[in-house]
């Protein structure tokens, strides 16, 4: 199984859409093989779910993302479990281990904010 992660610096990367690293992780019998940090090459909103189904991805976990990319990964056959924060290692490992709960609806209205600052998603934003 292959879980990819919004990643930044460690931690879930906020804003699917905007996300230019993803972390990899290769699982199998509930332990984490192998991780690799894979960057997007400026892919947007509309590109990630094939980058994500190009590089083998079963399970997304990320913060924020709209209902067009969750609709998108569905389509592509990739689990989303969204409205996550924190250490991406730590998240994949609670995954493994059963306890990530499931979240596949959009945690982000695009039609109700601009890209930045005051926009109201249903999860913790911290910083973008």
């Amino acid at each position: 199984m292959r879980i990819a992660v919004t990643y930044e610096n460690g931690k879930i990367f906020q804003h699917f859409g905007h996300t230019e690293q993803f972390k990899l992780y290769e699982v199998e019998n509930n332990k984490i093989l192998s991780s690799q940090i894979v960057n997007t090459n400026g892919a947007g909103h509309g590109a990630l779910a094939g980058f994500l189904k190009n590089a083998n991805a079963d399970v997304l976990i990320c913060g924020g993302i709209g209902g067009g990319a969750v609709m998108a990964m569905n389509q592509a056959n990739i689990k989303v479990y969204a409205g996550n924060i924190g250490n991406a290692d730590e998240a994949v490992q609670k995954f493994v281990s059963g306890t990530l709960a499931q979240n596949t609806e959009a945690t982000c209205n695009h039609h109700d904010h601009e890209h930045g600052e005051g926009h109201s998603c249903g999860h913790n934003c911290g910083e973008h």
